[in-house]
């Protein structure tokens, strides 16, 4: 699994491989595999893969609702400045 390109360093899959992991340490993984994808490739996109690819199996597992999270993370766009407790007049 080290060669894929949606997981270069096999970090995911390794993760399903660890018994009574927690969701704390799915995070740490997870940003630990946002931060080994080349350059080139597309983040949303590598994880969408990968959630398609390990989801179905292990939709129970704490890393597919971490990286489910992650994804649902992704497409929401977020607002710069935060948000305002009331309109401007």
């Amino acid at each position: 699994m080290k060669g894929d390109e949606n997981d270069p360093k096999g970090l995911i899959f390794e993760a399903y491989r660890i018994e009574g992991i927690t969701d704390a340490e799915c995070r740490t993984i997870f940003l630990d595999w946002a931060l080994s994808l080349p350059p080139e490739r597309e983040t949303a996109q590598a994880l969408q893969l990968l959630v398609t690819q390990y989801g179905a199996l292990h939709a129970d597992h704490p890393m597919t609702g971490v990286m489910t999270e992650g994804l649902s993370g992704m497409a929401t766009p977020k607002r710069r400045g935060g948000w305002r407790s009331r309109p401007r007049n």
